[in-house]
């Protein structure tokens, strides 16, 4: 035992003095301001403290992790690499398995495409994917990604852990009192329920599929509007995932060691990890998905009991001569402010409604409550935005969570509306209870304009069967600011006073070149602004208008002028107006010779 202790003691030590070179080695290639305290922890102008992150409010609900630190060759391997058992072991910890690598990789490039200022590096999800699973359990995956065996962590009962109540009625744990944290990246169920993705494009969301976990997880530490390549943000989006100062600096210390080089190795073949954060001395920790704890009302039976470390995987510990004394776990736990609470309640909230591409004025209020209707504090609301729609909370994402304040009030974020126009919900439940929540009906209104004025004042005129030199330019306005993207119809009317479609004078032209007198479909340019395809005329002079409308009824009226053609001018008759010198009568006449 004392031996264990010491390694764990030196453990720590390294872990704290890795940790620092890496934050270093991070803040000097990324923020110049910044510093590294005696800790490892990086000291910088927009870095703020840990976040005060309940358990069943970050990734992992801060379930264990392993605390195994990079090793201290290069992790590009050596041509020596491979010879000998301690070369074999050396290259296996640094490489990262085919199907694990290229999931990680095809993560970063659909964050780079979708939220470009997050700046993901695959390193990241890397570190973190070495530090929950020991990158799939050494990349024991199929083709397609999915874990051999399904990864499970402990159950979160309270008895050493934290308390996280069951969720998903056992569908991702088959757990149906406790959560589970779940697959490569080690999802709690109730945070997997809104930030799974498919990554592998089979139609599923599987958290123990690594290209679906690689990119939920990336999705996850983006969802602020964090950008990673600053040292402030990503301490932040690493402490989300599991809030621990250890777990923040293992996962900087393999992060930079990817960062230096990495190479790929056969799946299966990975090195698995060996130290654990919920390791204690004289116990053998038991590895995600390797020995799952007995789940209260299963006829699984109990607990295994601890049994030595295979040879080469650690101290073995020798089996007690006597068994242990059972464990009784306390009658009852003091309640927490999320179990006391019996239903929510609107907390005042307004009419939610939005233009297309607009900011809601309203924000969604909560209030938590006891079933005799007093407030609670401290409990997470969780938002999620539900229906057809691209309308998001801040950073793009369809759900948020809010803590509530010492009047038991959640505000959620403010909505941004997307293009999609109509109905949607917005539900408000309690994470981590199955009590009556809130739904909130939201709707998007199409973009609309109050004002359409004319960009110039030139006259537009043409010839008859000619075509008009000047095009006709407008913008859109709503409350005096530009109106972009707003529909606008065209229309050659026939006058002032008759709507009708006019049937001659000017015209547009279609794809096929054929003659058209109504535009639809036209939309405003994001500065309002709108210019209309060329104008034609026939050959009826006169004067004759132009009509358009918006969405929300601005309309504005345009004259357009087309000018007789010139008339030829006609050939000369010979008869008429003749030249008096070439005229016989006025030669004179001959006189006879005499």
């Amino acid at each position: 035992m004392a031996a264990h202790i010491g390694r764990r003691l030196r453990k720590g030590a390294a872990t704290t003095a890795v940790a620092a070179a890496a934050v270093a080695a991070l803040s000097a290639s990324q923020a110049p301001g910044a510093t590294v305290d005696d800790q490892g922890r990086q000291n910088t102008g927009d870095a703020t403290s840990a976040p005060d992150t309940a358990a069943d409010d970050s990734a992992t609900g801060n379930s264990p992790y392993y605390t195994d630190l990079p090793p201290l060759n290069s992790p590009a391997p050596s041509p020596s690499a491979g010879s000998g058992e301690a070369g074999d072991r050396s290259a296996a910890e640094a490489g990262i398995p085919a199907t694990v690598l290229d999931a990680y990789k095809k993560a970063e490039a659909a964050l780079r495409e979708k939220k470009a200022g997050c700046n993901l590096p695959w390193q990241l999800l890397a570190a973190i994917g070495k530090v929950e699973s020991g990158q799939a359990r050494g990349g024991r995956v199929t083709a397609d990604g999915t874990t051999v065996t399904p990864i499970l962590g402990p159950q979160l009962d309270g008895n050493g852990f934290a308390l996280i109540r069951d969720t998903d009625n056992g569908a991702y744990d088959d757990n149906r009192m406790y959560d589970q944290a779940v697959g490569p990246m080690q999802f709690i169920p109730s945070t997997w329920s809104w930030a799974g993705r498919d990554g592998n494009g089979d139609g599923r969301k599987d958290p123990n599929n690594i290209y679906d976990a690689a990119l939920a997880a990336g999705h996850y530490l983006c969802r602020f509007d964090w950008d990673l390549s600053k040292p402030g943000d990503l301490r932040k989006a690493i402490l989300s995932y599991n809030n621990s100062t250890e777990y923040l600096n293992t996962v900087l210390s393999w992060l930079e060691y990817y960062r230096k080089g990495t190479h790929e190795i056969p799946d299966g073949t990975g090195a698995l990890p060996e130290d654990r954060s919920d390791a204690r001395p004289g116990a053998t920790p038991s590895a995600p998905g390797t020995t799952p704890p007995a789940q209260p009302g299963k006829p699984s039976g109990s607990r295994p009991s601890p049994s030595p470390s295979a040879p080469g995987t650690g101290s073995p510990s020798a089996p007690p001569t006597t068994p242990p004394p059972p464990t009784t776990p306390p009658l009852s736990t003091p309640p927490t402010p999320t179990d006391t609470v019996h239903h929510l309640e609107d907390a005042g909230t307004g009419i939610l409604t939005a233009m297309a591409g607009h900011t809601f004025a309203e924000r969604i209020s909560t209030r938590a409550e006891t079933e005799a209707g007093k407030a609670v504090a401290k409990v997470r609301i969780r938002f999620t935005i539900v229906g057809d729609t691209d309308t998001t909370f801040a950073g793009g994402e369809s759900v948020a969570t809010v803590t509530t304040d010492a009047s038991g009030v959640a505000v959620a974020p403010a909505l941004q509306a997307g293009e999609r126009t109509g109905a949607f919900a917005v539900q408000a439940a309690v994470a981590g209870r199955s009590v009556k929540g809130v739904p909130y009906k939201v709707t998007v209104t199409q973009r609309v304009a109050d004002a359409l004025t004319r960009v110039g004042e030139k006259e537009l005129t043409c010839v008859a069967g000619g075509e008009f030199a000047e095009p006709v330019e407008v913008k859109a306005t709503h409350g005096g600011e530009a109106a972009g993207k707003v529909a606008v119809t065209a229309k050659l009317v026939t006058s002032a006073d008759d709507p009708a479609e006019n049937d001659k004078g000017p015209y547009f032209k279609d794809a096929e070149g054929k003659t058209i007198r109504t535009l639809t479909g036209l939309r405003t340019g994001p500065d309002g602004q709108l210019t209309l395809p060329k104008l034609y005329a026939d050959d009826t002079a006169g004067t004759f208008l132009l009509r358009l409308t918006t969405a929300g009824g601005a309309t504005l009226e345009v004259e357009l002028t087309v000018e007789p053609a010139a008339t030829p001018s006609p050939d000369p008759d010979p008869s008429a107006d003749p030249d008096p010198s070439t005229d016989p009568s006025t030669e004179p006449s001959e006189t006879p010779a005499t």
